[in-house]
């Protein structure tokens, strides 16, 4: 190139620029601007309320999103959820009436929860577009309504005899579900804060009064809900979710010598390899094991609260950075082991499903989608070794075989019946061979 033709070019794309100074500072503007529909803060470990991903938006819209009350600043101002919004400010007219003798009054809640905005803001993925004074508000209006709903089912404090909140059942089932999605969440920290602000003679504590207020849908013994009481939680999500956990978490280490682990088949290919399933006693649905043949799977009530609790969860673990991904390894193992209806069915008829949510089709189809579009490193999961042994035993020569035919021959009575009838023939057919055989020899 010559240089008149470079000099003509440099020209050409100053001359360019020149024309476009708008566009030019406008890129500039976003040079400086930070992300806000997906914030820096994020991926610290200090966020843990997220927006759910699209790709599980798309799968389960409906479970991620509040139906009648909004927490926090997501959903906040929804038209479809006004109701209840007027009642927060019933509920905190209620609390302010019992703290006034106290000298405790509405801007001292709002003085105390001031110096947490910033640490608050942080624990959303997205930046939050409202003001100070409005953000404020919503952490109070939004921490006294849960503090006094918690109380008053505790009896902590009494409720109305005629408040439609409690005497309406289809009201509470949802308070239920929505306390528990993602997206409709306030840091535990501002909870605690203002319930230590607020608190009565002799109350539990709050995450026991969170904990109580679940088992009216998760029924488990007090015992149970004791072993948390001082737990620090991120928010109550969070604080049900890791209620759940097993106590320890098996640390799968893969020798250097065996292949990686591998996803499992499904019920229906397991029994003909002689697999069985079996209910177990344990504290918690995710305490699974396998041995001598048998994965032994605890009971678990899948309903309407069952469904958003774990689709909620498995969008936390894929979100959060240090969050375990036991959810989402419990997920992987339904979807592995449920194809079809059939294979519902099977766990129903063992006791390890009691089903409440429908039709076992759609029990099928809830545990398929749970695990779409999820990440999960089955080399580095609580569940490691039990994928791995299921598959050595599922490939394990001789008695796969033998369990094959049993399966194939001798599962039900019909199938007893024809193998019996095709044996009997065959022997009869040998027998009339071999006696035309010995007949045509005497008569030579």
């Amino acid at each position: 190139m010559d240089i008149n033709s470079q000099s003509h070019e440099k020209q050409h794309a100053i001359t360019i620029w020149e024309v476009n100074r708008d566009r030019l500072t406008a890129m500039q503007h976003k040079l400086s601007d930070t992300p806000k529909l997906l914030s820096v803060a994020a991926g610290r470990t200090t966020c843990s309320i997220f927006k759910v991903p699209q790709t599980l938006m798309n799968v389960n819209g409906k479970s991620y999103q509040p139906t009648i009350v909004s927490i926090g600043p997501f959903h906040h101002g929804q038209l479809h959820l006004e109701m209840i919004e007027e009642h927060k400010w019933r509920f905190l007219r209620e609390l302010l009436d019992r703290t006034e003798d106290k000298g405790m009054v509405l801007e001292d809640l709002l003085r105390a929860v001031q110096p947490l905005e910033v640490m608050a803001r942080e624990c959303y993925s997205t930046t939050i577009p409202y003001s100070t004074d409005e953000f404020i508000e919503m952490m109070v209006l939004d921490g006294c309504f849960i503090i006094e709903l918690f109380r008053k089912i505790s009896e902590v404090v009494k409720a109305d005899d005629f408040d439609p909140l409690f005497n309406m059942p289809w009201v509470f089932s949802f308070f239920l579900r929505d306390l528990i999605r993602l997206e409709n969440q306030i840091p535990f920290f501002v909870l605690e804060h203002l319930f230590e602000l607020t608190k009565t003679p002799n109350s539990p504590t709050l995450v026991t009064l969170a904990l109580r207020f679940f088992n009216k849908a998760v029924q488990r013994p007090e015992h149970v809900l004791e072993k948390y009481s001082n737990d620090k939680p991120k928010h109550l999500l969070d604080l049900l979710r890791s209620s759940f956990l097993p106590p320890e978490l098996e640390q799968f280490t893969k020798p250097d010598n065996r292949p990686p682990p591998h996803i499992i088949h499904n019920i229906s290919k397991l029994r003909r390899s002689g697999i069985k399933l079996k209910p177990w006693e344990a504290e918690t649905f995710l305490v699974v094991n396998f041995k001598h043949g048998v994965i032994h799977m605890p009971s678990i009530t899948i309903d309407d609260f069952m469904c958003v609790f774990l689709l909620n969860s498995v969008a936390y673990e894929q979100c959060h950075s240090g969050c375990s991904k036991v959810f989402t390894t419990y997920a992987t193992l339904l979807d592995c082991l449920i194809n079809t209806s059939r294979d519902v069915g099977l766990l129903c008829d063992w006791n390890i499903i009691e089903n409440y949510l429908g039709t076992e089709a759609e029990v099928a189809t809830f545990f398929n989608n749970m695990g779409k579009d999820v990440s999960f490193d089955i080399d580095d999961c609580y569940l490691a070794r039990l994928f791995d042994n299921v598959n050595r035993h599922y490939h394990s020569g001789f008695h796969v075989q033998w369990a094959s035919f049993r399966y194939t021959y001798f599962n039900t009575t019909w199938s007893f019946i024809s193998a019996l009838a095709a044996f009997v023939l065959l022997v009869l057919t040998v027998a009339q061979t071999v006696y035309t055989i010995l007949s045509y020899i005497r008569s030579s």
